[in-house]
């Protein structure tokens, strides 16, 4: 892996995710009682300083995309004895069940056609460099035809000090609560066709740098539009793209970053789940200042300091969920958006105990910060993380983290 070059991490993060999603185009199709899972690694590198209060969820996806049934009862078992106990840390998720250097954490079921994230809560304890492997395996109550990528031994390293920048995006439900989270949230409204919903999206740095200044965007599915457009934000010209960046924001480690947006579902749709949606968000790598202030690009050192540890765990997918009922949408709360004025939000991460179901805790988001306008300098960024987006499965989203605070470190 490589821990020194920030350009060429990027290219294999993405040709990493280029091999992992031909897993679920090739395949052939199964009988119509068996799920097929896999998993597909998202991150690869933990910055040097993260301390166990504000573990990284290392990232994994389980796909059961070839399947034709749903996974019922999905548990994963990740073995840690193969990890370097002087570089690597870990924290057991709550819910979980841990036994000597392993531990097992049942997420539930999982759709047919779907994807879902997990994250292994790491922190580090020494030198940079490699830190061993875990060993992770999948298994579920359903059939499963194709058991050989059910089991994966996985590298990690610790990189640098660093930022690093992971996205999360909830599926698009009429009654979500705008709380960068989803955990509380049982009943799952689907939009009616016409109808508009909160898009509940957060970007984290779960590095142990700042991170200075950000750019994100969003591509929607087909048969969404925005109804509202997250301050500063600008529509590409491609139907449902929309690039933005805000080189006046700072992200210190455990804190996230989003902002007000709304999605429309059109009228004429006909499909109960419109996919996929993503999430993508870089770094600037600089700081600009306020809007006011002319801005100020890093130097030699900081461009070295702040660059990115992980960029693989960087793009996050979503769904829209329609439902075709008589029923009215329901309307929003004043307690499912954000307080304050819309200008973006960052803050920290909210306390977070993973309940067994694979949800998280959450919290409010005070307002801060400036939004200001597209600027250049991120057109290649741009370009790996969209093709990123085009070859990941669907539905993802995190669930297990772990909270805290942490603080830089050399």
């Amino acid at each position: 892996m490589l821990l020194h070059r920030p350009s060429l991490a990027r290219v294999g993060a993405v040709a990493l995710l280029v091999a992992a999603g031909s897993i679920g185009v090739s395949a052939p199709a199964h009988a119509a009682d068996q799920a097929d899972l896999a998993l597909i690694p998202l991150s690869y590198e933990l910055a040097k300083g993260v301390e166990e209060a504000r573990a990284k969820p290392f990232k994994f996806q389980i796909s059961n995309v070839r399947g034709t049934a749903d996974a019922k009862s999905v548990r994963v078992t990740v073995e840690t004895a193969n990890l370097n106990e002087r570089k690597v840390g870990v924290v057991v998720p709550a819910g979980c069940e841990a036994a000597g250097t392993t531990f097992s954490c049942l997420l539930g079921d999982l759709p047919a056609g779907t994807t879902e994230d997990f994250g292994i809560p790491l922190f580090s304890l020494g030198k940079r460099g490699d830190a061993g492997h875990l060993v992770v395996t999948v298994t579920s109550a359903t059939a499963d035809p194709v058991s050989e990528d059910n089991k994966l031994v996985h590298p990690v390293a610790v990189a640098k000090p660093g930022y690093d920048l992971t996205s999360w995006v909830q599926d698009v439900y009429a009654d979500v609560e705008v709380d960068g989270d989803d955990s509380g949230e049982p009943a799952r409204t689907p939009v009616r066709p016409g109808g508009t919903a909160p898009l509940d999206w957060a970007v984290y740095n779960h590095g142990s740098r700042s991170a200075t200044g950000i750019a994100y965007g969003f591509t929607l599915p087909a048969g969404v539009d925005f109804a509202e457009l997250p301050v500063g934000c600008t529509e590409s010209g491609l139907d449902g793209q929309v690039h933005c960046t805000d080189p006046g924001a700072v992200l210190e480690p455990g804190e996230f970053y989003t902002a007000p947006a709304r999605v429309r579902v059109g009228a004429d749709v006909t499909e109960s789940v419109l996919r996929p949606g993503f999430l993508y968000s870089v770094g600037l790598d600089l700081a600009s200042g306020a809007p006011e202030a002319a801005p100020r690009t890093a130097s030699d050192l900081q461009l070295r300091a702040f660059a990115e540890v992980d960029p693989g765990d960087g793009v996050a997918q979503f769904d829209v969920f329609v439902g075709f009922s008589a029923s009215p949408e329901p309307t929003p709360t004043p307690t499912g958006e954000p307080t304050g004025s819309p200008n973006p939000i960052a803050t920290a991460a909210p306390d977070a105990t993973a309940a067994p179901d694979g949800s998280g805790g959450g919290g409010g988001l005070p307002v801060t910060g400036v939004q200001v306008g597209l600027i250049g300098g991120v057109g290649a960024a741009v370009l790996l993380a969209g093709a990123a987006m085009l070859l990941i499965s669907r539905r993802r989203k995190v669930v297990l983290v772990n909270p805290g605070q942490e603080r830089d470190t050399d």
